[in-house]
């Protein structure tokens, strides 16, 4: 099975109000530009980090990412949040992809399940500026099964330029574009993943975050769906 990249830029780089994402790990990626802006940050948790937020994550037992604002938050998952819900994250992006996200809304979905139908090639709907994913997994088969591809087009999961382990301290942060394919090969199982994502307008958060709950209200109705 993969290791952990456990590399992490020390307690310097853990400034933001959470205290645990090591925001110089993000800073130092490198930005990627073919076939869309793009970057992968490796090292951003330590292994003992991730371990505590798997250790406070909700209790979520059904596939697909559910809205934060409808789950609870807590203990050192609750760190990770703040960090992620941040002013430092959003500029932090600013100065990386030359986009102002600053007064942007921004959603944050939680997932810990998948199931074999998650992660066909796909691009993200116009309302999405910006997708973040902070992956938390342990350790990885090794297989590809479940790693995210920054694909080259829309029909070939071979024709890819990078594959992104789910594993914990690696960040994937991509701008939407009319060319941003990306998805996974099948996966069934746990996938500890966390998505921010900026969006154009507080109506398209609003609209998400109903969807969203509704979903969460579905599943907690019926939780042999």
């Amino acid at each position: 099975m993969a290791e952990m990249n456990t590399t992490n830029g020390g307690e310097a780089g853990k400034t933001g109000p959470g205290g645990i994402l090591d925001f110089g790990a993000l800073r130092a990626a490198e930005l990627r530009t073919e076939p869309y802006n793009y970057f992968v940050a490796p090292g951003t948790l330590s292994e003992a980090e991730a371990g505590e937020i798997r250790r406070d994550y909700p209790q979520i037992n059904k596939p697909g990412y559910l809205p934060l604002s409808k789950l609870e938050s807590h203990g050192t998952f609750d760190q990770l949040m703040q960090d992620l819900n941040s002013a430092e994250l959003a500029q932090l992006l600013t100065d990386k992809f030359g986009v102002d996200f600053t007064d942007k809304p921004r959603m944050i979905t939680v997932r810990k399940v998948s199931q074999l139908s998650d992660g066909p090639i796909h691009n993200d709907s116009k309302s999405k500026i910006l997708t973040m994913l902070t992956y938390l997994n342990a350790e990885w088969d090794g297989t590809g099964a479940g790693c995210i591809r920054v694909l080259n087009g829309p029909k070939d999961f071979d024709d890819f330029t990078e594959e992104v382990p789910p594993l914990a301290g690696y960040v994937f942060a991509f701008l939407r574009a009319d060319n941003s394919w990306h998805g996974h090969l099948p996966f069934e199982g746990e996938r500890y993943v966390v998505q921010t994502t900026f969006l154009t307008s507080q109506e398209e958060l609003d609209r998400k975050e109903n969807r969203g709950g509704l979903q969460y209200f579905l599943k907690k109705l019926n939780p042999f769906q």
